[in-house]
């Protein structure tokens, strides 16, 4: 009962329009909701372990009762109701309280079936094994609750994004006229379904920068318009003609595809000189690569270059991949 009215406030403060203190809205309750849900499950799953170990130790008689059963079943049908219909409209609307109050409720169909096998193993066999079932069913609602706080607690910290999410903002600002490739997208989000987003895109260097900026202000109008996210959009003007800067590049991207077909670069450009000439560009790797890992990445790139021509000199920025690492590879 506790957990469906925290839900239902949190739900009901979420909705709260956007006002001066808070002009992103108030969508983030919600994820605090769910977080306090996922308290009152962990909290009763520690309970009941402690009553299930006292039980064990100390056994104690139990009553058959028919009616006790069917009143039970009877509860496991609602329970069991609550928690699809909360599990399919949480889908629906991306609500985590409400998944949360989903998996509270499918908690208590596990507790109470366990309740009924026990009741009916001590009325056919006399075997009392309420303690036992009691432990294993205390240790399965306590790692349901931890999924659920850490689930709730990843959006209020600032998780990596979603490669769905990566692709289908990418996937939109890419299909433009004008645009050669996106980069450096982040997602800042603010509730369910209420998210910020920023991400660079490359427009040819030769293309005059106010008709490239008009294509850069349809995007951002267009994507609050048909994918509900405020989109902020930075241009990175590209070389797509010089010969000799598309060879450099070919040749970098070269050596990492056969490094790793996770690494990428961009704002790929060449400062040329009489003695040495400078290849300047961001590399992206993933999340998991130390020091070590970039030093060979970018010795490997240099010893490439240099056998093309002894006056390229690189200057690199590592980056790390904001998407998902254990999804990784959009």
């Amino acid at each position: 009962a506790a957990s469906s009215i925290i839900g239902f406030v949190g739900v009901k403060m979420a909705q709260k329009p956007p006002d001066r203190e808070h002009p992103f809205g108030h969508g983030r309750i919600e994820y605090i909701s769910a977080f306090i849900v996922a308290f009152i499950v962990v909290q009763v799953g520690f309970s009941l372990f402690k009553t299930s170990v006292d039980k064990v130790i100390h056994p104690e008689d139990l009553s058959f009762s028919k009616i006790s059963i069917a009143i039970l079943v009877l509860s496991i049908g609602v329970k069991l109701w609550m928690a699809v219909f909360n599990r399919t409209l949480g889908k629906r609307i991306h609500s985590t309280v409400m998944l949360a109050t989903s998996a509270d409720s499918l908690g208590d169909v596990v507790a109470t079936s366990s309740t009924i096998f026990s009741m009916m193993v001590y009325g056919i066999w006399k075997v009392n094994i309420d303690g036992l079932v009691g432990v294993v069913v205390s240790v399965l609602v306590l790692i349901a609750g931890i999924n659920i706080a850490k689930e709730t607690l990843e959006p209020l910290i600032g998780g990596a994004i979603d490669p769905k999410l990566y692709k289908k903002i990418s996937d939109f600002v890419g299909k433009y006229h004008g645009i050669l490739g996106t980069h450096d997208l982040i997602v800042h989000n603010y509730g369910p379904d209420r998210s910020m987003a920023s991400i660079h895109a490359e427009v040819p260097n030769d293309v005059n920068i106010e008709t490239s900026h008009e294509v850069i202000d349809r995007v951002e109008r267009e994507a609050l318009e048909q994918l509900g996210i405020m989109l902020v959009i930075h241009m990175d003007p590209v070389e797509t003609k010089d010969e000799h800067v598309l060879e450099a590049k070919e040749k970098v991207e070269k050596v990492l595809r056969a490094m790793d077909p996770k690494l990428s670069i961009h704002d790929f450009r060449m400062v040329p000189g009489t003695d040495q000439i400078n290849l300047i560009f961001d590399l992206v790797v993933p999340f998991e690569y130390d020091q070590k890992k970039q030093d060979h990445i970018r010795s490997a790139i240099m010893g490439v270059l240099q056998i093309v021509d002894p006056r390229y000199q690189c200057v690199i920025t590592v980056e790390r991949s904001y998407v998902a690492s254990a999804k990784e590879g959009v």
